[in-house]
């Protein structure tokens, strides 16, 4: 496992200067993570007369790649489309380690001057829209001390991702406290776990999974991943030799926005034809694999999965390390399902049983709609169920908000970059009309549309555990979340900002 080093002492952050009275803000942005850092930039750069703020309730910026701490975590997307638009990645490697994510974005907050915006330990706990004043009051409890402190804004930007940062989903396994090991999420992870010559079994067959079988393996007796089925796994360097050869000739930010745009064409191509050609797709995909593990293991058991490539996400493995571990011995994959924990292990419905020392449940995700806060309109809670989603990013009959919601089958900051910027141009349009509130409403044209989910033709548990919560979308613009870049582009970044749907009135505040 990689050494993991502090950025607050890395970068030497002061953190006594975040600790003001709450004022009067024009903008609040919820969260510090990849979302609330490059809401930061696009505040400072398209709105600079604005005054803003960012609310994280842990003590360092980076949210997710602050918060998972697991051996060989890293990202799952290149870092050439995972990392910002305006701030090029240089680095060799694009598939990037946890703490050089982390530096990353440390150096993207001092470059652009955001940290002094940065309200660290401040937990978000409840929003209320005034129509009557035009502004949020944010109730803000301050971690460590319990003081609540009201933050009032004209507008309010929800950064703060998609799943709780409580507690992982863990399902309810009989016999749990009968084994006499540890038993850990990879989200609570913390860096005295010790595995070493240890026997341990990873439940679970996701990105998670995926991450911490090789990177165990390394130090571990024996690592097993267990899985009720199979997940696609394709294999791919974790250098980018085509960036890297290209920043030898051309500036950096050149290179970056041709690898940029050559990468996001290549991701929406493998989705595009993972729609169109399912079969074939899954044909190129298992064949890597029977490369890897050789023309005797049983692919048909532990890597075809039942459903076509990218109704889940596709796991990334760089180097082929996942394969490495398990030709070496050092890994291996059963697919079978849970009985019972045991005192030693856990027992599977084929008989088997698994000895084990450490297990680790890498069982996914609790997803929330939008942070774990409430939020009222004129005294009356919000229910996002019942509300249908504008452009993937707004909500209906739900004033002066925006919320930021990456892809699925994409880089997030593709999408987070995209709606910063909207919600900038947004901003500005406001202040040029001389209003003070935005609503988006439907039409009478858009009442008797069909509704669908807010994630369409994703089939993944941890998604579809949360559907149910989530905002509806329809079938026309813009009420849609498309998860499509390349329609999302064009919806952002040219569609008129004052479309008949989007409703503007002169209530005084400061917008």
């Amino acid at each position: 496992m990689q050494e993991y080093k502090d950025p607050r002492k890395v970068y030497g952050i002061e953190r006594g200067h975040h600790q003001r009275r709450a004022a009067a803000l024009d903008v609040l942005v919820v969260g510090a993570g990849i979302s609330g850092i490059g809401a930061g930039y696009h505040l400072n750069t398209m709105c600079p007369s604005r005054t803003y703020a960012i609310l994280e309730g842990r003590a360092d910026i980076g949210g997710t790649w602050d918060l998972f701490r697991y051996p060989g975590v890293r990202s799952d997307s290149d870092m050439h489309t995972l990392g910002f638009r305006f701030k090029p990645w240089t680095e060799a490697k694009a598939i990037a380690d946890g703490p050089d994510i982390l530096r990353y974005l440390h150096s993207t907050m001092n470059e652009f001057d955001i940290a002094r915006h940065i309200r660290f330990g401040h937990l978000v706990k409840r929003a209320q829209w005034s129509s009557e004043k035009s502004q949020w009051s944010v109730e803000v409890e301050r971690v460590g001390t319990g003081d609540t402190v009201t933050f009032t804004c004209g507008f309010l930007f929800m950064c703060s991702g998609y799943y709780s940062y409580r507690e992982g989903f863990t399902p309810e396994f009989p016999g749990r406290e009968r084994f006499r090991g540890e038993v850990i999420h990879p989200q609570k992870w913390t860096n005295d776990v010790s595995y070493s010559g240890k026997r341990v079994v990873v439940i679970g067959s996701g990105a998670t999974a995926i991450t911490l079988v090789p990177a165990m393996a390394k130090d571990a007796k024996h690592v097993t991943m267990l899985q009720r089925s199979p997940t696609y796994i394709a294999a791919r360097p974790d250098v980018d030799a085509f960036a890297n050869a290209l920043r030898k000739y051309l500036p950096s930010k050149i290179a970056y926005a041709i690898t940029r745009l050559k990468n996001t064409k290549y991701q929406q191509l493998v989705y595009s034809r993972s729609r169109t050609h399912p079969d074939k797709v899954k044909e190129i995909l298992l064949k890597g694999v029977r490369e890897q593990l050789g023309p005797d293991y049983d692919i048909e058991k532990d890597f075809t999965p039942t459903y076509n490539p990218w109704d889940q996400r596709l796991c990334l493995v760089p180097n082929g390390d996942f394969f490495k571990s398990m030709r070496e011995g050092k890994a291996s994959v059963v697919t079978d399902h849970i009985i019972s924990f045991t005192e030693t292990g856990i027992q599977l419905a084929s008989g088997e049983h698994l000895d084990a020392d450490i297990i680790i449940t890498a069982t996914g995700l609790e997803l929330v709609t939008l942070g774990e806060m409430d939020f009222f309109v004129d005294g009356n809670q919000v229910d996002f169920a019942k509300t249908w989603t504008y452009k993937g990013f707004a909500y209906s009959d739900i004033p002066n908000m925006a919320s930021t919601f990456g892809y699925i089958n994409a880089s997030w900051t593709l999408r987070s970059d995209l709606t910063a910027e909207y919600v900038c141009r947004l901003l500005n349009h406001m202040r040029k009309k001389g209003v003070a509130q935005c609503t988006p409403r439907l039409r009478e044209q858009d009442r008797n549309m069909k509704e669908r989910p807010w994630i369409d033709g994703f089939s993944s548990g941890y998604m579809q555990r949360m559907m149910h919560r989530m905002p509806r979308q329809g079938d026309h613009e813009p009420w849609i979340n498309p998860q499509n870049y390349r329609r999302d582009k064009k919806m952002f970044k040219h569609s008129p900002i004052d479309d008949g749907v989007m409703q503007f009135s002169k209530q005084s505040a400061r917008v």
